[in-house]
């Protein structure tokens, strides 16, 4: 019997500097039986924000060796569903299913926020990742 093929998982943020990071940090860490996590921002930044790195480390994740990018870098590849963290629509060329989490962007904000932030995303990760792997299709859902 093959196993059921993972879902590409695309985490959207404005800059691809923070939440969306972290969100592919904690799939790929976690999530990796049952998807293949990947991110991108509407308009990217030119490196992962330190906190981001900092806070992740703090889980005993490395993010160090992942990097900002458009999704106009990620326009070829083919996605099952697409987080949206940005609070702004998505373009109209992403195609796939998008679900909108609601995080707040921690850039300028002290540590402490950025801790919560990390947490919150990783509540909401892990969540998706209970989903899939109860063999559930993710859909859209709205403000989660």
């Amino acid at each position: 019997m093959n196993p059921a093929p993972k879902t590409r998982v695309l985490f959207v943020c404005i800059g691809n500097s923070c939440r969306s990071q972290m969100a592919e940090g904690f799939a790929r860490k976690y999530g990796g039986d049952v998807m293949i996590a990947a991110s991108a921002g509407l308009s990217p930044a030119f490196g992962v924000a330190q906190d981001t790195v900092r806070t992740m480390a703090d889980k005993n994740i490395d993010v160090r060796d992942q990097f900002p990018k458009g999704l106009k870098q990620l326009a070829r590849a083919e996605f099952d569903l697409v987080v949206n963290m940005s609070g702004f629509e998505l373009p109209e060329d992403v195609v796939a299913p998008a679900r909108d989490w609601d995080v707040p962007d921690p850039i300028g904000e002290d540590y402490k926020t950025y801790c919560a932030v990390r947490d919150q995303i990783e509540g909401l990760v892990m969540g998706l990742i209970l989903e899939l792997r109860r063999g559930r299709r993710p859909g859209p859902t709205r403000g989660t």
